[in-house]
């Protein structure tokens, strides 16, 4: 239901160098004034962070553990229903604490052995080519907030339980890693800012809000699905279309609500050989070229 590089409350730093994450009033955490204060510290962590020191830890109360507990319990049982043998593989080879929130620097102690990636934190919203770029060097932007307690299965914003349940279980996979980086490779080979949200809008329909057929039944890969406790149970009802490259660089989607289009690979190896193919070989001519064909 939302874009990492688009979804974000914004973020703003003052004269007294304090730093304001200022929600919106529909916001389950608007009238909390201890939570935006939460909010307000981590995000400036981030902010002060300098790559190559290790991620500032956050700290999360006990209500918040509470609520990664109930989540993590809940959308176990839902990924063993619907998520793909790929993803669950990747979920068994990471590990992540299920009782606790891991900090990011704990979860890219645990992904760079597996795939190399790392995590970088991120206060709010990260430019387009900057998220995806860095994605060829292995390293994947992340809040490190929670969704407020009163609501633990929703949020309006890509919270931790997104980027690490949803990401990192995905990234901790071999073949699904190597197609994290050649998103980003793409995005930083295409020069257009139209060749660049063609890249992205593909990212979306995948890595994000991805289906598979595996085993006779749609299976769902993409962080986007796989990390909301109500969107997981709604994909197969969607409308479910074939995996073609045009019509996913050019389908608009809305991000407040269940994506009602997805597309659908027939296998991994579909996957790597149409997406992972494109990204790797992709330029401002070959997507425009695209671009035009699905007109």
């Amino acid at each position: 239901m939302f874009e990492e590089a688009q979804y974000f409350a914004p973020v703003a730093a003052q004269e007294d160098g304090s730093v304001v994450v200022e929600l919106a009033a529909s916001h389950p955490g608007f009238a909390d004034q201890v939570y935006r204060a939460r909010r307000n510290a981590i995000a400036a962590l981030a902010l002060g962070y300098r790559l190559g020191t290790p991620i500032p830890a956050a700290e999360y109360t006990e209500q918040e553990h509470e609520v990664w507990a109930m989540v993590s319990r809940e959308l176990a049982i839902k990924h063993a229903k619907y998520a793909t043998a790929e993803y669950l593989d990747g979920v068994a080879r990471l590990g992540l604490p299920a009782e606790r929130i891991p900090q990011l620097e704990e979860v890219s102690g645990l992904l760079e052995p597996l795939t190399g990636f790392r995590y970088l934190p991120a206060a709010g919203l990260v430019p387009l080519r900057d998220f995806y770029g860095v994605l060829a060097d292995g390293f994947f932007h992340s809040t490190q907030y929670i969704r407020h307690h009163s609501v633990p299965f929703y949020t309006p914003e890509p919270d931790v339980v997104h980027e690490v349940i949803g990401h990192a279980n995905a990234l901790a996979s071999d073949r699904y890693a190597a197609l994290y980086r050649l998103a980003g490779q793409a995005a930083r080979r295409v020069e257009g800012e139209e060749a660049l949200e063609f890249v992205s809008k593909v990212f979306w329909f995948t890595l994000e809000f991805g289906v598979m057929r595996e085993q006779g039944e749609l299976r769902a890969y993409g962080a986007g699905i796989l990390s909301s406790y109500g969107e997981i149970e709604e994909f197969r009802g969607m409308d479910i279309r074939p995996l073609e490259l045009a019509a996913m660089g050019t389908t608009h989607y809305d991000i407040t609500k269940y994506q009602d289009v997805l597309f659908a690979a027939e296998s991994l190896e579909h996957l790597e050989d149409v997406v992972g193919g494109f990204w790797a070989t992709c330029d401002d001519d070959s997507i425009a070229r695209l671009m035009a064909s699905a007109v």
